[in-house]
């Protein structure tokens, strides 16, 4: 089955995608008789490009590479300037890869594109948390009534399968709890303090000139951003109804040097512990560092590494471990969902 694919924003994670259509097109082919034509890209820094015959992926990235606009895709010809809004409306996709920016204050304008998408019966798949984690039920609703699907795999460990998991591998168990790692900025920090004995200060420098955290640190080390995750577990798999700000999460910011030398002493690991559990009919969320017994799975998880475990009323525990970013890992969580709407669809 062939499918029109458009990117609602093409940074990192975009252009992880555009670069898995592109090397994986003949496999998908083959083994899940899946083809995808890219037909449109806009994006507020890069631009705006719309093919209905679809896009030459190699050269976009190509373009993209070199630091230029998508208004070099067609030299000589006037820009594309269209809203957001404007080219779900006119691309003709049937499945919209919505990858903007996160804002978990309100989750737009991400929501509103993915709600456009999904009320023009497009399917939507997306790796932002700020819709996932205020909207879900909402958008979920939308998407049912108009027979299409609303994905979200890429919102808590990038690549790493947490919800098809349940779609397939757990399904029939009741879900009691769930804690785990879901940032690795922090977990590398925490890593370093402890291995190559740095100060905080010292470990968070290093995870910033690495990459693993921006230039502002506190959605990482305040704890915001396992925060949005753990408030999407808890909607979307144990049902709940939790926001944000029911939720003030502890960072990793009061943790010293002295404080991971000692717990190692005393066999120990600190680790930036997200969770929620299924009490009755009351769940209870919260993130907040934790000194883990080295028994512990989560505790031998080190560096920038993302894990959950899943306490089940038929399996019981079960710890899963993987990335939790990167440009292919969750490039690949949307592709993952893509598969997943052609599969259903077949």
């Amino acid at each position: 089955m062939k499918y029109k694919i458009g990117l609602i924003g093409c940074g990192t994670v975009g252009q992880g995608l555009l670069e898995i259509l592109d090397k994986k097109a003949d496999d998908l082919k083959r083994d899940f008789g899946f083809e995808a034509r890219v037909v449109a890209i806009t994006d507020k820094i890069k631009g705006t490009l719309l093919a209905p015959g679809g896009i030459d992926i190699k050269k976009v990235l190509a373009i993209l590479g070199a630091g230029k606009t998508l208004d070099a895709y067609k030299p000589g010809k006037k820009p594309v300037a269209m809203h957001p809004l404007e080219v779900i409306d006119v691309c003709g996709a049937d499945i919209i890869a919505e990858l903007t920016y996160t804002n978990i204050k309100t989750g737009e304008p991400a929501t509103s594109y993915i709600k456009s998408a999904l009320l023009n019966g497009i399917h939507v798949a997306t790796s932002n948390k700020g819709p996932a984690a205020l909207h879900y039920k909402e958008l979920r609703e939308i998407a049912r009534k108009k027979k299409v699907q609303f994905r979200i795999e890429g919102t808590v460990m990038s690549g790493t399968p947490v919800f098809t998991l349940f779609e397939s591998g757990f399904a029939g168990n009741a879900v009691k709890e769930i804690k785990g790692i879901l940032n690795g900025t922090t977990n590398f920090i925490l890593s370093k303090m402890e291995l190559d004995d740095m100060g905080y200060g010292d470990a968070l420098a290093l995870a910033q000139k690495l990459g693993y955290a921006e230039a502002d640190p506190t959605a990482d080390v305040g704890g915001f951003d396992a925060l949005a995750k753990v408030v999407i577990l808890s909607n979307v798999i144990l049902g709940g109804d939790i926001r944000p700000s029911d939720i003030t999460p502890q960072g990793i910011t009061a943790i010293t040097k002295q404080m991971v030398v000692d717990a190692k002493k005393e066999g120990y690991r600190y680790k930036l512990i997200a969770g929620t559990k299924r009490e009755g009919a009351r769940i209870t969320a919260g993130v907040a560092p934790q000194k883990l017994p080295l028994s512990d799975p989560l505790a031998g998880v080190m560096g920038a590494q993302n894990a959950l475990t899943f306490d089940m009323d038929l399996l019981g525990k079960v710890t899963i471990q993987g990335p939790g970013a990167g440009k292919l890992e969750t490039g690949d969580a949307i592709l993952q969902d893509i598969l997943a709407i052609h599969r259903d669809l077949r």
